[in-house]
């Protein structure tokens, strides 16, 4: 008797075992109620409960997920209507509030970011809602992880995918980008054009400038070169006279003869001259400057 007994007490053991012993997996987090209500949450790996008065309410799946939000029309400030979407991401960082604090935790993430949405594009313009994604993926990030800290959720990033507008408004949106396009390339054109004008201008102003610096070079330097030569024709007259007055030649004379003479070689060698006609009293004039020497 003793015998089957201790064969029943092993086998109701191995039973209690094998129902009490749970595995947890390593991104999940188990519930366990007793009687109906909370006892335990169980980490990952190996863990035992009562297999007759516990059970596992709810696996909670602490890995970070991703909910997607629809397509839904937002009316703008300046009354645009724009079609957005976008995805949240989510982690559980409490799976007891995850589970007790909120039924169907992700349709209420997903409800509480179109609304919010909503009202964060609503107080803005559409040219601000197109330029502006960051700032309202963070407004509504900070929203979204403000309401669900109850909920035992951290939002970790929020994500705006499109934001549509209408096709009249595309259309008018295409028409004004190309009108800038061609108003910023006749600016760029005007002030290349200027540009090029200044520096013709500075280069005719500079080659002027050189020019008038050379032509003044070169009066000083003709000037210097007109004082030489009459220095130097100074010293010849000097030296003529002074040897003319040895001789008691007359110096006036002289010139005045030795001018006469290449004026009549200039006039015999001028291509105009057939001929050339020579004063009577030509050879007295030579015979009384050569008498005189």
């Amino acid at each position: 008797m003793t015998y089957y007994l201790i064969i029943a007490l092993l086998v109701f053991g191995g039973i209690l075992i094998i129902k009490g012993v749970r595995i947890v997996p390593q991104a999940e987090n188990w519930i366990v109620e007793r009687f109906g209500k909370y006892r335990i949450t169980l980490q990952a790996g190996l863990n035992l409960i009562n297999p007759f008065f516990s059970k596992v309410a709810k696996r909670v799946d602490i890995r970070e997920r991703l909910i997607d939000m629809p397509s839904q029309p937002i009316i703008t400030a300046d009354n645009a209507t724009v079609n957005v979407n976008g995805v949240v991401f989510f982690k559980i960082m409490d799976p007891y509030k995850s589970f007790y604090g909120i039924d169907h935790l992700e349709f209420g993430i997903q409800s509480l970011a179109q609304t919010s949405l909503r009202a964060i594009m609503g107080k803005m313009t559409l040219d601000e809602s197109l330029s502006k994604r960051d700032k309202i993926n963070n407004e509504l990030l900070g929203i979204l992880d403000d309401a669900t800290d109850p909920w035992g959720a951290k939002i970790t990033r929020v994500e705006l995918q499109d934001i549509d507008p209408p096709t009249d408004i595309k259309d008018a949106m295409a028409s004004q980008m190309k009108a800038e396009r061609n108003k910023r390339a006749q600016i760029l054109e005007a002030e290349g054009m200027k540009q090029s004008a200044i520096e013709k201008a500075e280069g005719l102003k500079r080659s002027a400038i050189l020019k008038a610096e050379g032509g003044k070079e070169a009066a000083e330097l003709e000037s210097e070169a007109r004082e030489r030569l009459a220095q130097a024709e100074a010293r010849a007259l000097q030296m003529v006279a002074e040897s003319l007055l040895s001789t008691k030649g007359d110096p006036m004379i002289y010139l005045l003869g030795q001018e006469y003479i290449k004026k009549m070689a200039d006039l015999a060698a001028s291509p105009n001259s057939k001929f050339v006609m020579l004063p009577s009293d030509l050879q007295q004039t030579l015979k009384g400057l050569f008498e005189k020497r």
